[in-house]
């Protein structure tokens, strides 16, 4: 019996891996193995994957021979940065090209590089629609990882680039639940006036990267973009009443008044929503939910992701 080909899966106790590895492990084919690559492996998260059975290793993204170390032997990688960890575009494009070329030399048959757009492509520096951060990026958090596509285009390994969307999981872990305005109504904020925002729940990418995995070489030398459902502020809205039997309302900011709340990062998110907003046909249209549920029938919508995990939002 031939062995089975192992995917090594970055970050494999965060949001995007962790679903990768989830998809994985629950596969009825079983035609892959992973390989979880953690920065601790005594964290309880990566403690509750080798109780799993998983192979666990530990590496760092910011030092290449211990991603080497990771990568050899398998047959291909899941890549993903962590961003928000410390907010630094400069940092987070080293890591993806540690990775890069940590794939090449291990010799990877396929590298999934889960990315975004370089916004400045649409949005030039002295263009002020929106301003200028740290100094050389529209959205930091995008153009970081779109810059560094052409990492993994010219590594020589067979890649596929990997647009995603916005994350459902957001209204759990990120502060997007309905909340309270100071006329007591429930609401959820978006400065997307009433344009579309495309959107995933976090296992459903981990599906979609499993299926581009196993559709062999279809997708790579390719980007492709995923999303469940395209939805409007009000529309997401409508669904939390809907699902939760209480009034939410859509508050819809300005993105200016979003880049001023006080927290981490609202400056780039709110460039980001106006990002989105502005250029709604192209974000829309580089994000196909058919394309997401070819490679995972599975493929939720919102409300029925909601449902899911009515228990996990509190307000």
């Amino acid at each position: 019996m031939a062995a089975k080909k192992i995917i090594a899966v970055v970050g494999a106790t965060g949001a995007q891996g962790g679903g990768l590895v989830k998809a994985i492990l629950k596969d009825p084919k079983k035609e892959f193995s992973v390989r979880a690559i953690t920065r601790n492996i005594n964290s309880e998260k990566a403690q509750a994957l080798l109780q799993k059975g998983v192979e666990v290793r530990e590496a760092d993204v910011s030092d290449r021979p211990s991603l080497h170390r990771a990568f050899s032997g398998a047959y291909g990688a899941f890549c993903v940065t962590f961003f928000w960890d410390h907010f630094s575009v400069e940092k987070e494009m080293t890591h993806a090209r540690n990775m890069a070329e940590a794939a090449k030399k291990a010799g990877l048959k396929h590298v999934i590089w889960s990315t975004l757009e370089d916004t400045r492509e649409w949005v030039p520096l002295e263009d002020n629609r929106m301003p200028t951060l740290q100094g050389k990026y529209k959205v930091p958090h995008f153009d970081g990882k779109g810059a560094s596509d052409a990492y993994f285009m010219d590594s020589g390994v067979p890649y596929t680039l990997l647009l995603t969307s916005f994350f459902w999981d957001n209204f759990i872990n990120f502060g997007m639940a309905p909340q309270k305005g100071p006329d007591g109504e429930l609401a959820i904020t978006l400065p997307m006036a009433d344009k579309k925002l495309p959107g995933i729940a976090v296992d459903d990418i981990g599906r979609c990267v499993l299926g581009i995995f196993k559709a062999g070489k279809r997708y790579q030398k390719k980007k492709i973009g995923i999303s469940g459902e395209h939805l409007r502020g009000q529309e997401m809205a409508d669904i939390f009443t809907k699902v939760y039997g209480k009034t939410v309302k859509y508050n819809q900011v300005p993105p200016g008044v979003y880049r001023s709340f006080d927290f981490p990062g609202a400056d780039d998110l709110g460039n980001m929503f106006q990002f989105k907003a502005e250029f709604e046909q192209y974000y829309c249209g580089a994000r196909d939910p058919a394309i997401a549920r070819r490679l995972n029938p599975e493929l939720l919508d919102f409300e029925t992701w909601l449902v899911m995990n009515k228990d996990k939002i509190s307000f």
